[in-house]
């Protein structure tokens, strides 16, 4: 038993150090402006909200991770996969993050944008239905298993309809996404209701 913990272990370990290397990566696309004017700050304005929204996604994807990973026993060789997908997921990020900054929240980058989430969230929705499928009764109820597959299936949609109206209305689809982000703030409230 002591070995399985270890192995869940270093699996949350091992995440932990890629969620901090992927905000590393993206806070370095953050460029001071050259000029001493708080007026020179105006002009950054989509890659501060941007930084903001994506940062804010790996916190939530993080600490959904962290709860997540309280129910893990030994990890499947399954679960160790969809976990490095989720996680190569959530490293291309940066990347989008950076090309709707620098295109003012174009079309085609935040249609791309929506649909990495799209891509995260199918990947997180694999890996927590596999730990919760089989975590303990004890801990995870019936009600807890439905209401998260029940959110997480809410969450999902609102990217993808993010994703078709970026086509048309990008910034709408930004905030779209933004609100799909708020079913995620709070990991324990299914646990709570039951």
């Amino acid at each position: 038993m002591r070995k399985d913990k270890i192995t869940a272990e270093r699996l949350t370990a091992f995440s932990d150090a890629v969620f901090a290397v992927i905000v590393t990566i993206m806070v370095l696309e953050l460029k001071a402006p050259d000029e001493a004017a708080f007026s020179a700050l105006w002009p950054l304005w989509p890659t501060a909200v941007s930084y903001a929204v994506s940062y804010l996604f790996i916190a939530i994807i993080w600490v959904n991770h962290h709860y997540l990973m309280r129910f893990v026993g030994a990890p499947t060789l399954g679960l160790i996969g969809i976990n490095f997908v989720h996680l190569f997921m959530v490293s291309l990020l940066p990347f989008a993050t950076s090309w709707i900054a620098r295109t003012r929240l174009a079309s085609p980058p935040v249609v791309f944008y929506a649909g990495l989430f799209v891509c995260i969230d199918i990947a997180y929705n694999v890996f927590e239905h596999q730990v919760l499928a089989r975590a303990d009764t004890a801990h995870v109820s019936a009600l807890m298993r439905r209401m998260a597959r029940r959110r997480s299936l809410i969450v999902l949609a609102s990217f993808t309809a993010a994703m078709l109206v970026a086509f048309v209305a990008p910034r709408i689809a930004f905030g779209l996404i933004c609100a799909a982000l708020i079913l995620h703030l709070r990991p324990e409230a299914a646990s709570r209701s039951s």
